[in-house]
């Protein structure tokens, strides 16, 4: 049986703390090694301004990250790439709630360098790391398993509702990402796993069969694992990611 959530902090805990912003990354820290989950709101407040205040729409929610932190945990993953990480939320949280191994991969140096700071404060550097890089350019870590928490959706979004202009977006940069994509789970080893968390925005490839889905969350989260053959009749899926 699926354990249920594990729940917040009291919203008490999280006031109290506000006198003192320097014990909030230990607070944090301590509850998601312990199996609590501090509430969203005080997490991002271990990060910069900027990057907090539009944590609500980019980065993994912490319900979500300890769901996939119990996935890893269930089975036996060492290691997960996170592309498109952004502020290391997903990296960061999971890492604390159990013992594999996270690197992200981030296109604004920004970001990569408010993540890295995230898991210092928070005590896990030596399991988490972030890579500077634009997807697709970049070497992929090799890794048991990938997470995409739709990274390209952002190529899509009108100018006002992205994160900034500091890198190339737009459809024609969506297409190539995707493809990308698409083509590294094709190439990627019979038994790696794939997490999606809202999709990716294309098709998965016929090889993968989901394993786990959880749809109770704010966005549907899928677990996939590539297997040696389709898993479709006539190798056709039906749903995409």
């Amino acid at each position: 049986m699926r354990a249920p959530p594990t729940p917040d902090l009291p919203l008490a805990t999280e006031e109290a703390s506000a006198a003192d912003s320097d014990s909030i990354p230990r607070l944090v820290s301590e509850a998601l090694r312990r199996g609590a989950r501090p509430t969203d709101r005080l997490f991002d407040r271990c990060l910069p301004v900027d990057v907090r205040d539009v944590s609500a729409r980019f980065w993994t929610p912490l319900v979500v990250a300890l769901r996939v932190a119990e996935w890893i945990r269930e089975a036996g993953i060492e290691t997960l790439v996170d592309v498109g990480s952004g502020a290391g939320k997903l990296c960061v949280a999971a890492a604390l709630a159990g013992s594999a191994r996270f690197v992200g991969i981030e296109q604004r140096e920004r970001l990569v360098l408010a993540a890295r700071a995230l898991a210092r404060d928070l005590g896990v550097q030596d399991r988490v790391s972030f890579v500077h890089g634009t997807f697709g350019e970049a070497p992929v870590p090799e890794a048991n398993a990938y997470y995409l928490y739709n990274p390209f959706g952002e190529n899509r979004f009108a100018e006002g509702e992205r994160i900034d202009s500091d890198v190339e977006l737009g459809e024609t940069r969506f297409l190539r990402d995707v493809a990308a994509v698409e083509a590294m789970l094709r190439a990627a080893p019979v038994g790696t796993f794939l997490f999606t968390y809202n999709g990716f925005g294309g098709r998965m490839p016929i090889d993968y069969e989901e394993v786990r889905v959880e749809e109770r969350l704010p966005l549907t989260l899928r677990m996939w694992r590539k297997v040696d053959g389709p898993t479709w009749p006539f190798g056709i899926r039906l749903t995409t990611a």
